[in-house]
């Protein structure tokens, strides 16, 4: 198993990650009923992809020589009804450090086929900026 997820009460759920005892909080966002004092799972979603593109990015710019440290993305989650669902993730990610040509091809690539965009759904639209330093 990977994680436990608990229902806590309150539209409120508990996800700790079974390795390392890691968990968060989620809660049904205002619209839906909930309090928003936490992610919902939807954000939790979009959150992954800015998180997974970060990170295989990381292992990439390790084999370039590249240091991502202070790399950031800022998330953007649209939602859609009927049914209920994630429409559009905007990620807009932001390096503070300059790249050569090639290096900048090859970082957003590797971004753009990480494992959870090619997890999400086709038809919702990711959008994806980056900026250089």
């Amino acid at each position: 198993m990977t994680s436990k997820v608990t229902y806590l009460g309150n539209l409120r759920t508990e996800s700790t990650h079974l390795k390392s005892g890691n968990s968060f909080l989620t809660d049904a966002p205002t619209d839906n009923n909930g309090k928003g004092e936490a992610f919902s799972p939807t954000d939790t979603v979009a959150t992954g992809l800015a998180s997974c593109m970060l990170t295989v990015m990381g292992i990439k710019a390790q084999d370039l020589g590249l240091d991502m440290t202070g790399t950031n993305a800022e998330v953007t989650k649209t939602m859609a009804s009927n049914p209920r669902r994630i429409s559009k993730i905007e990620v807009v990610v932001t390096f503070p450090f300059e790249a050569d040509a090639k290096s900048k091809t090859i970082l957003e690539r590797t971004a753009n086929t990480c494992p959870v965009h090619y997890s999400l759904h086709p038809e919702i639209e990711k959008v994806i900026v980056f900026n250089w330093n």
